[in-house]
């Protein structure tokens, strides 16, 4: 019986490689498998990269997919959570053309409505800076839209998870 499709964040730890991205998006390309978001950075652990992938599908092709991760070298450990068991962000910016600030009232509603903040204004454009829930992201998209956005850039998820992970105990377990 085929399951729901979901957004499941995968969590990736692993040695800094050169090559190892390309070997990760393959899996997902292979099976045909949107990556809705992509975040690489440096992890609670030194020396050790984590990245964050937001996928839609089911969870038992996940599965499948993280034994796959699992199956690279450098690859420490990998994990899946659905969205009620992370915290979760996203960050975007808005450039907008300056009159509207001053000429729509609504404006100024929305940004406050959505606790946007204002990075820069000048004669031409000004910046709003947007974090927070992916919802909350398109919703301010959608209300900004109608008045016109000049440009428009939104980062990967990044998440935590509300369970310990015990990686750092893990990978302490290695060393000794």
């Amino acid at each position: 019986m085929e399951t729901e499709k979901q957004l499941y964040t995968i969590s990736i730890y692993t040695e800094n490689n050169i090559g190892l991205l390309n070997r990760i998006s393959a899996i997902f390309q292979r099976r045909q498998i949107n990556i809705e978001s992509l975040n690489i950075s440096v992890s609670e652990i030194e020396g050790v990269s984590r990245f964050t992938i937001l996928i839609n599908m089911t969870e038992e092709r996940v599965k499948k997919i993280i034994g796959q991760i699992e199956k690279q070298v450098e690859v420490i450990k990998a994990y899946y959570h659905m969205d009620e068991d992370t915290i979760c962000q996203e960050s975007c910016l808005f450039k907008i053309k300056s009159d509207l600030l001053f000429e729509e009232r609504q404006i100024q509603n929305i940004i406050k409505e959505s606790n946007a903040r204002i990075v820069t204004v000048n004669k031409v454009f000004f910046v709003l800076e947007k974090s927070g829930r992916r919802s909350e992201i398109d919703l301010l998209h959608r209300e900004l839209s109608v008045f016109g956005i000049m440009q428009f850039v939104r980062s990967a998820r990044i998440a935590v998870t509300k369970d310990e992970l015990k990686i750092t105990e893990m990978l302490n377990a290695f060393k000794n």
